[in-house]
């Protein structure tokens, strides 16, 4: 049963269910606790030997403990969903969800681990709970926040990524990958279009770029231009420099430095890529693109253009982040692999091979792709395997991997 975006009737059923469940995260033992000689094993005085043996060489937690396969789920409630700065309280309940994603898709336990907003850095606790996790799942951070945690936390020793970031761009990879199939397009020809310069925004940019990647690898789009609420980003933009990540996206894009709105910034576009608000994108404008171009419209739940409206306007393929239109765009198709994969590899950090390798298993999960099924059904659990396989072997493949 589908529901729309202003039905209470999905609001009403998940609230009973969240009461009845108090929740839908729990904890369950993995050893027998019946007789004194289960309680010796599992906690004193046999444990003693496991810490013992962990001091002299941390890396047997990876044996004897749950950090081979938990990951923290970590975010400051700053930017939940649609529903922005709510607070890490307010968070919870994304959090566990997203935690039974891990669990569902991947075998990976999950746990959240919200703070509240109004923490100016939460660098350092985030560093003093990782000797627990095999690794963190930033989420919900608000941008430019997420860049910077995001940054400082490279070198832990364990994975750490922003789904809203990662996640979003590698599977908006995959799907240009398969539009581009479609299209008849080669992917070094593509002139994109990107509304929306926050945590999604920014990653796409420099995935679809390629920078620093080996050209090998992925090949570079030909152009992009990314647009705010105030116009397209260009170097020598007035109040650029305020914004570090913002004057990161003016030097690697928008070579003509083209100023001007939104439709400016379309015309003659083979690539829409939404990830900004409500309703932005009109049928003319989509008229300004290319011939039969390529439109993602991932605003949710209402996306910057409907699905019907980009068609009647020649878009000849179309995607969203809603379930209830063909083309889901949806990191779920994401996550769980690459976490599983980084996971198995014994990953210190997920590099642009691993997300790379992630995309291309989407996309070639998909043997035919067609106008209206560029991607795999998210919930197909053999994706997560295959794009598990592929990040495993891209971390052997750049020497990141630290299997022993």
């Amino acid at each position: 049963m589908l529901f729309s975006p202003g039905s209470n009737e999905i609001y009403t059923e998940a609230l009973a269910l969240h009461e009845k469940n108090k929740g839908k995260l729990g904890i369950r033992s993995k050893v027998p606790l019946k007789t004194k000689h289960d309680l010796s094993l599992a906690y004193t005085p046999g444990v003693a030997e496991v810490c013992r043996e962990i001091a002299k060489d941390k890396t047997l937690a990876y044996r004897y403990t749950m950090k081979a396969n938990t990951i923290a789920i970590v975010t400051d409630g700053s930017a939940v969903l649609g529903l922005g700065n709510i607070g890490g309280n307010a968070a919870i309940p994304v959090m566990e969800g997203k935690a039974i994603l891990f669990k569902e898709f991947a075998g990976i336990n999950a746990f959240p681990l919200c703070f509240e907003s109004y923490q100016t850095d939460f660098t350092d606790q985030i560093r003093n709970i990782a000797p627990v996790f095999g690794g963190i799942n930033l989420e919900d951070i608000a941008a430019p926040k997420c860049f910077e945690v995001e940054d400082a936390l490279q070198d832990i020793g364990i994975p750490v990524m922003h789904d809203d970031q990662h996640g979003t761009a590698v599977v908006v990879l995959a799907a240009l990958i398969n539009a581009c199939r479609v299209t008849g397009r080669k992917f070094e020809d593509l002139n994109i279009v990107i509304c929306g310069a926050g945590a999604a925004g920014y990653a796409i940019t420099r995935l679809l770029k390629c920078i620093g990647y080996n050209p090998d690898v992925c090949t570079t789009v030909n152009e992009i231009i990314v647009c705010d609420t105030r116009g397209t980003i260009f170097r020598g933009r007035e109040g650029l420099y305020q914004n570090k990540y913002k004057f990161i996206i003016a030097e690697e894009t928008n070579r003509p430095a083209l100023a001007g709105s939104l439709a400016d910034a379309m015309t003659g576009a083979d690539v829409f890529i939404g990830v900004s608000s409500p309703g932005v994108v009109n049928e003319e404008m989509i008229r300004l693109m290319n011939k039969d171009p390529i439109v993602f419209a991932m605003a949710n739940p209402v996306p910057e253009i409907w699905p019907d409206a980009a068609k009647r306007a020649g878009a000849a393929v179309v995607g969203t982040g809603r379930s209830d239109f063909p083309n889901q765009i949806n990191n779920v198709l994401v996550f769980p692999g690459i976490f599983r994969g980084a996971l198995d590899a014994r990953a210190a950090k997920i590099t642009d091979e691993m997300k790379i390798a992630a995309a291309h298993a989407i996309a070639d999960y998909v043997p035919r792709p067609q106008r209206e099924r560029i991607l795999p059904n998210i919930l197909d659990r053999e994706v997560t395997k295959a794009v598990a396989k592929a990040v495993t072997d891209a971390a052997r493949k750049c020497g990141c991997s630290r299997h022993f």
